[in-house]
C-alpha cells in the first residue's frame, strides 16, 4: 500500500510541535552511552482524555509535551528510545522505526531501549485508546529529521562545504561532488554540537524514497526474545532479598476485611510472614481492594499459605449482586425513556406512524480481560524512594499514582516498563503496582505481588454489562424513517466517583451518538444503571456493545423487508456526506479534533464496498453455511468485516473464512496492521463464543479458562484475510490496536442467520446454537 503522498498535508499537526534541548548528560548517562550525539525534542501537545476522577465526571485532559530521545554512539549504534509499551501492538518497533527512518539510519544497527515512567520528560504513556501512531508520526518523523539535520551539518563543517551538498544515506553522510563519506558515528561528537534546527525548516522525507514505513518488512525488535523464551515479562523480574506476596482480596467489590487467622498459613513451608494490606473505600480509581497479604519465600509457598487462611468478610452493599436478576433491571430500563443524549427529527411520532417497528433488544454480559500474563509487579521502597518493575500501559500514569499512595515526589518513584504478555487496557489500572509499593514499604524489603488467574477475574476491573434496545420504525417502502436506540450499561465513571448511573460523554460516544446512519429521525437515550462491581476499559470499550447491537439490527431490518444484508447497511449509511451532530452535547471524538477527524460516510462505505469485494460477498455456499457483515467507525478509523460460518446439525460452529477491510488512513507499518486485525478476529470469536462473566451473592462465578475459554487454535478461523484501504493524499493516521474487535461479533450473528435461520441477540453464543 502507498503511504501519504503528500507529507504537507499534515502541516495542521506540525504547528503543535517544538524542539527543544534538555539535559545532554544526563541523558547520555542513562542510556550507557558517552562521547556521543543525543537528540531530546518535547514534541506536541494536544487534546486528549486523561481517566481522572472528579465531581461525577471523568473530565477531558491535556497531553503534556513528549519526549522522544535518539542517542548516537562513537561506534555509530543509534539508541532510540520507546515511550509506550509492548503488549503486541508492535509500539516499542513502530515508532523508533518512524525516527530512523527519517535519520537514514541503518536498522541493523539501531537498538531500542524502553523509556521508564516520566510524563514530564516523556509526554503522556498511556498505551491505550489506539493513540500511539496517530499521536507520533509526525513527531517522530520531525525528531528523525532534525538529528538527520545536525549529522549533516556537522560533516558540512567538516569539510568546509555548505550543507546543501551533503546528504544522509544509510548511516552515513555523503559529500557526493567529491566522494567523500563520515560514519553517523564518527560525526556523534561534532553532531551534538550544532544548534537544534527549528520544525519550520525541517525537510522530511518524500515518501517514495522510504526504505522502510509502510514496507512491513521489519520484524518487532523483541520476537527473536519471545520465541526463545529470553524476554523478560513482570514475573521475570528478580531483585536480591526479595520476597514472594499474594493476597486475598474482599470477594464482593465493596467488602472489607472483618478478620483473619494466620495460624494454618504460617505452619506452610515457605511462608515467612501474613499482613493485613491497606485498602481504600470503594471507589477509588486504582487504589488497592484491601485484604490479607502471604509473604513467602517463593510464589507456590505464598499460594499455598493463602489457601490456609481463616478470612471473615463483610460483603457490603454488593452482596446480593446477582447477573440474572440485575440483567432483567437493565431490560426493564431499556424500555422505559432515558436521559436523551441525541435528538434529530421526532422519532416518537415517527414510530408512532410507521409501517412496520422491528424492536431489538440486545445484551453482552461482563467480560474480563484474561490477558494471557496475570497482572505482576515488583516494589523496592526505601529511604524515601520506590521504584517498580512490571508490565504497566501506563508507566508515567503509574509513577503518579505510586508517589501519591506513599505520600512521596513524583521524582523520588522510578517506574521500569518490562514486556506486556497482554494489556487490553486492564494492566493501564495500577493497582497491583500499588499493592507491591505498600507491601515493600511495611516489610522494609523488595516485594513481588504476583496475581494468579483467579485472582485476576475475581478481582479485576471488569467490561461492562449492557443491553441496548433498538426500535426501527418503517415505511410502506422499506424505508428506515425512524430509530430509536437505548443503552443502559453501568459507567466506566463508576470506577471514579460514587453514585455514577449514567455513561460518560466518552462512552456515549462509541458507536451511540455517533451512530452513522442517513435516518431523519434519530433519539439516542440513555437510561440509569448503577454500578456492582469494578468497571475498567477493555479492548474496543462501548464499541463492543453498540457495534453488536447496531450492525445486528441491521440483519434483522434486511430479513424483515427481503433485502440483502450489504445493501442494506449502506442504504443506511445513506449519502456520502460528513455527518453534523449539533444535538450531541460534548460529543467524544475519540480525543480529536472534530475537523481533521470528522465522521465520513465516505470513508464507511468505502470499507464495506471493499470487503464485499474482497470477500466475495454473495458468492454461492452450501447448505449450513452463511455469510454477514457489519461495519463501523471507532478510534477514529473505518472497518468492515465479513464472516463465513458452517453449522453442522448439532449445532457445531467453525469459521472457514474472515475478511476484513480497515481505512487507517496513514499508516507505518502494514504487517503490524494484518497482526492486529487477525487478533481482533479471535478475540472478537473468542468473546462471542463464550465471553461471560456472571455474578452470585455479589461474587464472581468464573475462575479460570475451563469455564472463561479463550478460543484454541482448532477454534479459530482458518484463514483471516485483511484488505487495508489505501490513503487519501491528507489523510491523518488513526488507530488500529482496538477497531478490529466491534464488527466481528455482529458479523458472526449475521452469518450465524443466514446458515440457520436462528436470530441471537445476546452473547455469548453459548448453546444457543445446539438449542
Amino acid at each position: 500500500m502507498n503511504f501519504i503522498e503528500n507529507p504537507a498535508s499534515l502541516r495542521g499537526f506540525e504547528k503543535h510541535v517544538r524542539i527543544e534541548k534538555v539535559s545532554r548528560r544526563s541523558i547520555l548517562k542513562g542510556l550507557g552511552i558517552t562521547g556521543g550525539f543525543v537528540l531530546a525534542a518535547p514534541v506536541m501537545s494536544r487534546q486528549a482524555f486523561a481517566y481522572e476522577t472528579g465531581a461525577g465526571k471523568m473530565p477531558h485532559g491535556v497531553v503534556v509535551d513528549p519526549r522522544v530521545f535518539v542517542a548516537i554512539a562513537p561506534d555509530g549504534i543509534v539508541t532510540i528510545v520507546a515511550h509506550r509499551a509492548e503488549m503486541g501492538t508492535g509500539v516499542r518497533t513502530s515508532l523508533p522505526l518512524i525516527v530512523a527512518e527519517e535519520l537514514e539510519a541503518d536498522w541493523t544497527k539501531v537498538r531500542v531501549q524502553q523509556a521508564h515512567g516520566d510524563e514530564v520528560k516523556f509526554g503522556n504513556q498511556d498505551t491505550d485508546g489506539s493513540r500511539s501512531t496517530r499521536h507520533y508520526l509526525i513527531p517522530m518523523r520531525q525528531i528523525g529529521a532534525s538529528a538527520r539535520t545536525m549529522l549533516e551539518q556537522a560533516a558540512a563543517k567538516r569539510w568546509g562545504v555548505p550543507a546543501t551538498e551533503v546528504k544522509a544515506v544509510n548511516h552515513e553522510v555523503v559529500h557526493s561532488a567529491t566522494s567523500r563519506k563520515l560514519g553517523f558515528g564518527e560525526l556523534a561528537a561534532d553532531a551534538a554540537k550544532e544548534p537544534l534546527p527549528s520544525i519550520e525548516g525541517l525537510k522530511l522525507k518524500d515518501p517514495k524514497d522510504f526504505r522502510y514505513l509502510t514496507k512491513g518488512q521489519v520484524s518487532i525488535v523483541d520476537l527473536r526474545d519471545i520465541t526463545t523464551g529470553q524476554a523478560r515479562y513482570g514475573a521475570d523480574v528478580r531483585l536480591p532479598g526479595m520476597k514472594y506476596a499474594v493476597i486475598a482480596r474482599p470477594p464482593v467489590t465493596g467488602g472489607k476485611l472483618v478478620s483473619f487467622d494466620p495460624a494454618e498459613a504460617l505452619k506452610v513451608s515457605g511462608v515467612e510472614k501474613v499482613m493485613e494490606v491497606r485498602g481504600w473505600p470503594w471507589p477509588s480509581k486504582f487504589q488497592p481492594l484491601g485484604g490479607v497479604a502471604v509473604i513467602a519465600r517463593n510464589t507456590g509457598a505464598a499460594i499455598k499459605g493463602r489457601d490456609a487462611l481463616k478470612i471473615v468478610w463483610d460483603d457490603g452493599p454488593n452482596g446480593k449482586y446477582e447477573s440474572v436478576a440485575y440483567r432483567k433491571e437493565l431490560e426493564e430500563a431499556s424500555r422505559k425513556p432515558g436521559l436523551v443524549v441525541r435528538n434529530e427529527g421526532d422519532a416518537d411520532a415517527a414510530l408512532k406512524t410507521a409501517d412496520k417497528v422491528i424492536v431489538g433488544e440486545y445484551y453482552i454480559p461482563h467480560l474480563a480481560h484474561v490477558s494471557m500474563e496475570p497482572p505482576v509487579a515488583v516494589a523496592n521502597v526505601k529511604d524515601g524512594k520506590a521504584e517498580i518493575w512490571g508490565p504497566v500501559q501506563s508507566a508515567g500514569g503509574t509513577r503518579e499514582d505510586v508517589a501519591k499512595t506513599l505520600g512521596i515526589p513524583e521524582d523520588a518513584v522510578t517506574v521500569n516498563v518490562t514486556l506486556l504478555g497482554g494489556g487490553f487496557g486492564r494492566k493501564s489500572k495500577c493497582d497491583f503496582a500499588l499493592e507491591a509499593a505498600l507491601l515493600s514499604k511495611e516489610l522494609g524489603a523488595p516485594v513481588k505481588v504476583q496475581w494468579t488467574r483467579e485472582d485476576d477475574i475475581h478481582n479485576g476491573f471488569l467490561h461492562t454489562v449492557s443491553v441496548e434496545r433498538i426500535e426501527a420504525g418503517l415505511d410502506k417502502s422499506g424505508k428506515v424513517i425512524a430509530w430509536r436506540h437505548r443503552s443502559v450499561a453501568p459507567s466506566i465513571a463508576s470506577t471514579f466517583a460514587a453514585g455514577t448511573v449514567h455513561q460518560a460523554p466518552f462512552e456515549l460516544g462509541m458507536g451511540l451518538v455517533d451512530m452513522p446512519f442517513e435516518i431523519a429521525n434519530i433519539s439516542c437515550e440513555n437510561p440509569e444503571a448503577a454500578a456492582h462491581t469494578r468497571i475498567g476499559w477493555f479492548r474496543s470499550v462501548s464499541n463492543i456493545p453498540r457495534a453488536f447491537a447496531v450492525q445486528s439490527m441491521v440483519g434483522e431490518i434486511a430479513q424483515a423487508t427481503g433485502r440483502d444484508q450489504k445493501e442494506m447497511l449502506l442504504e443506511l449509511i445513506g449519502s456520502p456526506r460528513i455527518i453534523k451532530l449539533a444535538s450531541v452535547k460534548d460529543l467524544w471524538n475519540y480525543g480529536e479534533p472534530y475537523d481533521s477527524y470528522p465522521i465520513d460516510t465516505a470513508r464507511l462505505r468505502k470499507v464495506v464496498e471493499l470487503v464485499a469485494e474482497k470477500g466475495e460477498w454473495g458468492r454461492s455456499l452450501p447448505k449450513g453455511r452463511g455469510l454477514g457483515i457489519a461495519a463501523h467507525r471507532s478510534f477514529v478509523s473505518y472497518i468492515a468485516t465479513i464472516v463465513e460460518v458452517a453449522v453442522d446439525d448439532k449445532g457445531k460452529l467453525t469459521i472457514p473464512r474472515v475478511d476484513t477491510a480497515i481505512d487507517c488512513g496513514t499508516y507505518v507499518n502494514p504487517e503490524r496492521i494484518h497482526s492486529q486485525i487477525e487478533g481482533a478476529a479471535i478475540m472478537g470469536l473468542s468473546l462471542a463464543k463464550y465471553g461471560e462473566i456472571t455474578f452470585k451473592d455479589g461474587k464472581v462465578q468464573q475462575k479460570n479458562y475451563d469455564d472463561f475459554p479463550v478460543i484454541r487454535i482448532d477454534e479459530s478461523p482458518l484463514v483471516t484475510n485483511v484488505h487495508i484501504v489505501p490513503p487519501g493524499a491528507d489523510t491523518p493516521p488513526s488507530g488500529v490496536g482496538e477497531p478490529g474487535v466491534p464488527p466481528f461479533a455482529p458479523a458472526l450473528i449475521n452469518a450465524i442467520f443466514a446458515a440457520t435461520g436462528k436470530r441471537i441477540r445476546s452473547l455469548p453464543i453459548g448453546k444457543q446454537l445446539e438449542a
